[in-house]
C-alpha cells in the first residue's frame, strides 16, 4: 500500500507520511509563498527585471543578477551572510543556469515522521551534502496587523508555525515579512526547533522583492537524520535586537514560552522562543 504524500503531488519529488494519516492536522498544501490577509505585496507578482544572458549559466563579470558574486557553486550556497537574487522567469538565460537552485523545487528524499517527544517532524532518506538547498518555508504572508493578531489569540498548547523575517539594508530600510503555514503550507512547517540545527535560513529572491525562506544545510547530513533549524535565529545569526513596539517584542513576550526538546548539549530548554525571529545584517539587496 503507497504511504500517503503530504505534498499532494506539487513536488518534483513525493514526501511520505511515516504515521497514521487521521493524525496529522489537515492543511492546504503549496510548494511556494501565497498572498495572505494584510499582505502589502503579492508573492507571485514578478517585479525584478530580469538578465540578458544568453549562455547555459550565468556568469558574474556579466549578470546583473550576480553582481555579489555567484551563489552557488557545484551546486552549494557560496555565503550564508547575504540574501541570493537568483535569475528568474523574465531573465534570458536557460532553465538550467546554476543561479535558479531554489526553482528546481525538492532535490532530496525526506519522509514526515512522528519523533518522540516532538510530533510530527521531517526526515531526511538520504545524505544531503553540505550548503545544498533543502526546502522552503512556504505559507500564507500576512500583514504586520494580522500577524500580530494572530501571535496573540494562539493556543499556547498548540504548535507555533508563524515565522517573522526582517532584514536590514544598507540603505538603512527594515523590511519585515510573516509567514504563516497552519492552515497553507508546504513541508517546511514539519521542521522542528533545534539549539543546535542542521539548516540555515536565507531570503532567497527571483522574481518578487518578497524572498522565498530558503533552507539550506549547515553540514553534511546523514540519512536518518530529522532536519531542524533555530526557530529563534540565534543560530548562524546576529542576536536579535528588538525595539518598543516591534511585533518582535511585545507581541513575542507574550507569548507563553515552550519546553525546547531537541536534547543538544546546548539546548536552552525552556528559554526556547514561541515565536520564530531571524535577522540578517546584509549590505544590499538587488532589485
Amino acid at each position: 500500500m503507497a504511504l500517503h504524500d503530504v505534498c499532494s503531488g506539487l513536488e518534483a519529488l513525493s514526501v511520505p507520511l511515516c504515521g497514521p494519516l487521521e493524525e496529522l492536522s489537515p492543511f492546504q498544501y503549496t510548494s511556494e509563498l501565497i498572498a495572505g490577509p494584510g499582505a502589502e505585496l503579492d508573492p507571485s507578482e514578478v517585479t525584478i527585471q530580469g538578465c540578458e544572458c544568453l549562455g547555459q549559466s550565468c556568469m558574474t563579470v556579466q549578470c546583473p543578477c550576480l553582481l555579489q558574486g555567484e551563489n552557488y557553486v557545484n551546486r552549494q550556497v557560496t555565503d550564508r551572510g547575504r540574501p541570493i537574487l537568483e535569475c528568474n522567469i523574465l531573465c534570458s538565460c536557460a532553465e538550467t543556469c546554476a543561479n535558479r537552485e531554489t526553482q528546481r523545487g525538492l532535490q532530496f528524499h525526506l519522509q514526515v515522521c512522528q519523533i518522540p517527544g516532538k510530533g510530527w517532524g521531517l526526515i531526511t532518506q538520504e545524505d544531503i551534502p553540505s550548503g545544498r538547498f533543502v526546502c522552503e518555508y512556504a505559507g500564507k504572508v500576512l500583514g504586520h496587523e494580522e500577524a500580530s493578531r494572530r501571535i496573540r489569540s494562539q493556543d499556547p498548547n498548540a504548535n507555533n508555525y508563524i515565522i517573522a523575517i526582517r532584514e536590514h539594508l544598507h540603505s538603512g530600510q527594515i523590511l519585515q515579512m510573516y509567514v504563516d503555514p497552519t492552515h497553507t503550507g508546504n513541508v517546511g512547517r514539519f521542521l522542528n526547533h533545534s539549539c543546535k540545527p542542521n539548516l540555515f535560513m536565507l531570503p532567497v529572491r527571483s522574481h518578487s522583492m518578497l524572498p522565498k525562506l530558503a533552507l539550506f544545510a549547515a553540514r553534511d547530513i546523514q540519512a536518518g537524520e530529522e532536519l531542524c533549524y533555530d526557530y529563534s535565529g540565534r543560530a548562524f545569526n546576529n542576536e536579535p535586537s528588538r525595539k518598543p513596539g516591534d511585533i518582535l517584542s511585545e507581541e513575542v513576550a507574550a507569548v507563553p514560552r515552550k519546553t525546547c526538546m531537541c536534547g543538544t548539549d546546548i539546548c536552552t530548554g525552556p528559554e526556547a522562543l514561541g515565536v520564530d525571529f531571524l535577522l540578517w545584517n546584509t549590505p544590499t539587496i538587488i532589485a
